[in-house]
């Protein structure tokens, strides 16, 4: 009966979507891929939001019944059975009634399973699409036949795009460039490594009083070169959410200059690497919002380049909805973790493999820690802390490892403004 209701409110709210996207025609700017989506989605309105009237996916409603919402200007009414109702309503008002509507809209897309993508592009047609990154081991390949049926899925977007359409790019994925070599749409590539239109470039953590503060970087096109400072976040992938955006403001005659100053003050979603001070004069690396196989890699790879840590402490959870793939993946992950860290904490069932292979891999029986639970994880973690640690929390969005943040940030009252999953209907459950 749920999924049943769940399906009728998503079918007649996708209707309303329809609707109003055919009488107020915005220019829709949609990102997929298996790494970013969410980041990249924020950066790029960021650039943007100052020089057109625009609206953008909330937190990662990108799912189908998240994008309608968006569409609409609805919140997500949760269980609550007389929101959704109001929902519907305001839904047919705003799809009806003229009255101002945004120029662009900026719309994460993802996909859980196979048909996602192809349910979306039969009603939304954009005129630029994003491709953050699609690695070999996708998350929630689980449901899919194999990694390639997950890539193939979310490339169907690129399929949707409008005749004039403008394909922007990772060129640092293999996988995409080699699609993009078919593609006869308008492209523009962004990257951190490869030539290519947008790069970013020679990034660095940036230090005050010998503690990391942000990151630097140079954003450069053609001839033309940046330095880019973001406060309060580390990690490469925040360069390719920057040249990403870049390349996307060059669609609507931004310079590289106006992209930098759009950037001044921003800082990205919460869970999304960024720096936290932690109790007992610890530093806390938050990236709790949700895990893969390759953002794994990339931020236990940030973890290792910090300097001055008197400890480097993992904190990893489960990586979920890999099917197959997830032992494997989970060793790799103790593997690295081995070489990075010098005490690992996980969390989760799945998360014993990344114990079990960190041991195997030369890390101290001692160092190692095991708890089934966030609650129970933070509860000793407390214990082990202590001054000048860098701590890293990360795990996939079930593993709710935002628990273990707000339980060894410094300043845990502001746990709603800092930290993912803070509604009441996630702290419920």
């Amino acid at each position: 009966m749920k999924s049943l209701l769940k399906g009728a409110i998503v079918s007649i709210l996708t209707f309303e979507a329809r609707l109003l996207l055919r009488r107020t025609k915005p220019t829709i700017i949609a990102i997929t891929g298996s790494v970013g989506k969410t980041t990249t989605k924020d950066a790029i309105y960021a650039v943007l939001k100052d020089r057109r009237s625009a609206r953008k996916s909330e937190k990662s409603y990108n799912s189908e019944l998240g994008v309608p919402l968006t569409i609409l200007g609805l919140e997500n009414a949760w269980s609550n059975p007389f929101q959704w109702v109001k929902n519907i309503f305001d839904g047919l008002l705003v799809a009806l009634m003229p009255h101002e509507y945004p120029e662009v809209l900026v719309l994460e897309m993802g996909v859980d399973r196979p048909g996602d993508m192809q349910r979306f592009t039969r009603w939304i047609k954009p005129d630029i699409v994003v491709l953050t990154r699609l690695p070999d081991v996708p998350v929630h390949v689980e449901y899919f036949d194999s990694p390639e049926a997950v890539t193939e899925e979310k490339l169907t977007l690129v399929q949707a795009l409008k005749p004039d359409g403008v394909l922007v790019y990772n060129n640092d994925d293999e996988q995409i460039r080699k699609f993009v070599e078919g593609v006869t749409y308008k492209t523009i590539g962004y990257s951190r490594y490869s030539p290519t239109d947008f790069a970013a470039t020679q990034d660095v953590v940036r230090y005050e009083d010998g503690s990391p503060v942000g990151l630097s970087f140079t954003l450069s096109h053609k001839h033309e070169a940046v330095t880019v400072e973001l406060d309060g976040c580390i990690g490469v992938q925040h360069t390719y959410c920057a040249a990403a955006a870049a390349s996307v403001g060059s669609l609507f005659g931004l310079s590289i200059e106006d992209v930098v100053a759009a950037l001044k003050g921003y800082v990205p979603p919460p869970g999304r690497m960024r720096l936290l001070p932690g109790i007992k004069e610890t530093l806390v690396i938050d990236d709790s919002y949700n895990s893969s196989p390759v953002a794994m890699e990339r931020a236990l790879l940030t973890l290792k380049e910090i300097r001055g840590a008197k400890r480097r402490i993992a904190v990893l959870g489960d990586m979920l909805e890999l099917g197959r793939f997830s032992s494997e993946a989970h060793q790799e992950a103790g593997k690295q973790v081995a070489n990075t860290a010098q005490i690992l904490v996980t969390v989760g069932i799945r998360s014993r493999v990344i114990a079990d292979s960190a041991l195997h891999h030369g890390m101290n029986k001692e160092s190692v820690f095991q708890y089934d639970d966030a609650q129970t994880a933070v509860r000793e973690l407390s214990g082990i802390l202590a001054d000048g640690d860098v701590v890293l929390v990360k795990g996939s969005q079930s593993i709710r490892l935002e628990r273990v943040v707000e339980g060894i940030m410094a300043e845990p009252k502001r746990a709603s403004e800092l930290l993912v999953r803070q509604s009441r209907a996630w702290r419920d459950k």
